[in-house]
């Protein structure tokens, strides 16, 4: 389970059970004559021929003639009495369909074992388009995507740079009043002067250039360093509006994401205004004993020091996220370019593990919603880095033999479902429903490759200011149906010869 999505051509053929890894006495599959011919047609891309001989062909077809033979059922014969001309005849449909079938799992399973072709996705092949030869061999072929070829340079003794910061009481602080702000009660804030923190509500226009994009009423925002909509972000969000009063007007811009409904604007930068109607403060619960127990804590104190873990582990991520960048760009190819189609193919995934390694280290649903639509800014910049670091991680995985078990895995889900105070086994339940349970398994390979990096890396510690607040909208700013950024682009229709 070390590959994503999948290592070999293996996995798209069901294998028998067998004791103990051996198979059963008796049983050992025969190899076919075939004969494999592989070609290079692009990046990642290779293409397969194979040929099966026309000798393991006919043999398959003697067997299940032979099956037939004794206990087909011909009208005007007794069962098993019929002659194998009239059952060739009646049944050669049924025949050659069940032979295809059979012929081609053997082979392709025949072929995972025999060749090294580590795909990303199962191959393009129809069996319905693929027919037995009344004469000949039978040959099929397929593209495949693979994982790229490249020589990796040494992963040992990197100079890498690791960011570390000492959280103050006034992060702490600040970190307590926005975990407590869900729980809170927005109030008026008849004094104005909005800070980070406050919440305004304005009638907001969004304009790109001179034409009208979308104007809507009475939008309550929270002001934060970076303000997330549902189809861009504003990175400059508190730069642009602290300080504003009730009845002023202030213009932010905001850089729309991939999943803008309008293609045409997708990677723009536009500008909304924001007419102010009124600014609200937030009223922070009272941290009684009863609702401490909220968090599993009986104290303030308790509450702030659970923060600073959080704070801490927060911190954890981004200094591997920071490490990890350092390394693609030391080990990474300077020639080394994916096709588009792949990177889109595979963004899903790759956000996926984006996702599974943020829950892991305890970053909150909504932190993770606003960070996932700044990867959006540009789909396809976030998943070619992101597959890149994971080619990267896998090659030295397979090198040094990092592997995971069934074990391994569910000692991985544990150890998240305690972090989130939730059942193992609904957890499970749910990353299995969501088809995460892959992406986890690719996010602890290369967990243990960084680690295996990082135990023969030189590392220099540098430290860094606190790291920008992140606050989040469900408005949309361009309107229409916004598009899945991650989605795999529909396959090219290819023209039936005539």
């Amino acid at each position: 389970m070390t590959d994503e999505p999948a290592s070999t051509l293996e996995e798209t053929t069901p294998t028998e059970p067998a004791a103990e890894g051996q198979e059963p006495e008796g049983e050992k599959k025969e190899r076919l004559n075939q004969t494999v011919e592989v070609l290079n047609v692009g990046p990642c891309k290779k293409h397969v021929k194979v040929i099966v001989s026309r000798e393991d062909i006919d043999k398959a077809l003697d067997e299940k003639i032979g099956e037939l033979e004794a206990d087909a059922v011909v009208p005007g014969f007794r069962p098993g009495k019929a002659p194998r001309a009239i059952i060739i005849r009646k049944f050669r449909k049924d025949v050659n369909n069940q032979v295809k079938v059979q012929i081609l799992l053997a082979s392709l399973e025949q072929l995972a074992d025999e060749n090294d072709i580590a795909a990303l996705a199962m191959p393009n092949i129809d069996p319905g388009k693929l027919e037995i030869p009344d004469a000949g061999p039978f040959i099929y072929e397929f593209d495949v995507e693979v994982r790229p070829e490249f020589e990796l340079p040494s992963y040992k003794g990197l100079k890498l740079k690791r960011p570390v910061r000492t959280f103050s009481d006034e992060d702490v602080a600040r970190e307590e009043n926005r975990i407590l702000s869900s729980y809170g009660q927005v109030v008026p804030k008849p004094e104005g002067n909005a800070q980070i923190g406050d919440y305004i509500i304005v009638d907001l226009t969004t304009r790109h250039g001179e034409r009208v994009l979308a104007s809507s009423t009475e939008v309550k925002l929270r002001i934060d360093d970076t303000l997330t909509f549902k189809d861009g972000a504003a990175r400059k969000f508190a730069e642009q509006t602290v300080g504003v009063n009730a009845g002023e007007t202030r213009i932010v811009d905001i850089e729309l994401t991939d999943a803008v409904a309008d293609y045409q604007l997708k990677g723009k930068t536009i500008q909304a205004t924001l007419e102010v109607k009124d600014v609200k403060k937030l009223r922070l619960p009272e941290l009684t004993h009863e609702f401490l127990h909220t968090f599993g804590v009986h104290s303030e104190e308790q509450l702030q020091e659970l923060i600073r873990v959080n704070l801490e582990k927060r911190l954890q991520y981004d200094q591997r996220q920071a490490i990890r960048d350092q390394i693609l760009q030391q080990l990474s190819p300077t020639d080394w370019a994916l096709p588009e189609d792949l990177l889109m193919r595979q963004a899903s995934r790759s956000f996926q593990r984006r996702v599974m390694e943020m829950r892991e280290m305890g970053i909150s649903e909504d932190e993770i919603k606003s960070r996932q639509r700044l990867l959006e800014r540009d789909v396809i910049q976030s998943s070619a880095a992101s597959l890149k670091e994971h080619f990267i991680l896998q090659k030295i995985a397979d090198l040094e033999k990092i592997d995971i078990d069934e074990d391994d895995l569910n000692a991985e889900i544990e150890s998240i479902a305690d972090q989130r105070n939730e059942s193992a086994r609904r957890l499970k339940a749910q990353l299995e429903r969501e088809n995460l349970m892959d992406a986890l398994a690719s996010q602890m390979v290369e967990r243990m490759a960084l680690d295996l990096i990082l135990e023969n890396a030189e590392i220099t510690e540098v430290s860094i200011g606190p790291e920008a607040g992140l606050a989040s909208s469900e408005q949309q700013t361009v309107p229409g149906e916004m598009k899945d950024p991650t989605a795999a682009p529909p396959e090219e229709k290819k023209e039936e010869p005539v």
